[in-house]
């Protein structure tokens, strides 16, 4: 992944990520677990609907330490089955 986050922040940071997926109960939960693993915290993120209901948009604040840190969160956030999107 070739980002420029080294550029635009200064680490260690709060960085808001925005996490779009299937409505699904374990969406969440699932989102929660894998931060667990690359950034350990106690999370609590907030959930809207989409219009029709289809989808859930989560935004959950994380604290990260580096470029490669961050740049991890996005992959690993994106290779779970419910997300579709990662911002």
């Amino acid at each position: 992944m070739q980002t420029q986050f080294d550029k635009l922040l200064d680490f260690p940071c709060q960085q808001t990520f925005k996490v779009m997926g299937v409505a699904d109960e374990k969406l969440p939960d699932q989102v929660i677990n894998c931060l667990q693993n690359h950034a350990p915290g106690d999370y609590s993120p907030s959930v809207k609907p989409s219009s029709k209901g289809n989808y859930h948009s989560l935004s959950i604040s994380v604290r990260v330490t580096s470029k490669e840190h961050m740049e991890t969160i996005y992959t690993e956030l994106s290779k779970l089955e419910l997300v579709r999107v990662v911002l």
